[in-house]
């Protein structure tokens, strides 16, 4: 990646945190894992500010849904790129994640070329938006 993308993820499987970081990592990228959305939220409030925010949206402790809406409402948090990690996908889900401002959702189990091609996409479209 052109630019170190820096990245949160908020998941309470260590299998998914782990293997996810990892595929990260290996293609350049600052990440910090944490084990659910009230640990995500601590990090964002001590300064964090990932490009993106790979978020389980069953987490304990701060539902996906709950964390999602306090980020887009924050001005500071607010262009956080917030992708949901979810085992289901029904259409009750997608209404409830458009009313919070999800940006995109990725369901389990994912290809980890697909998520790195994914986040190389995200940080090339925001780089253009920033220097024209």
């Amino acid at each position: 990646m052109k630019e170190v993308a820096k990245i949160l993820i908020a998941d309470d499987e260590p299998f998914i945190r782990r293997s996810l970081a990892f595929i990260l990592k290996m293609n350049g990228c600052e990440v910090v894992s944490v084990k659910h959305g009230r640990e995500a939220w601590e990090n964002l409030n001590q300064g964090f500010e990932p490009d993106i925010l790979f978020l389980d949206v069953m987490t304990p402790q701060f539902s996906g849904f709950k964390l999602c809406r306090l980020i887009k409402e924050h001005p500071r948090l607010r262009n956080i790129y917030v992708i949901w990690l979810t085992a289901r996908w029904q259409k009750a889900d997608k209404e409830k994640a458009e009313s919070v401002g999800i940006d995109e959702y990725i369901t389990k189990p994912f290809s980890p070329s697909s998520i790195v091609r994914r986040v190389r996409e995200i940080i090339e479209a925001k780089h253009e938006r920033s220097y024209g």
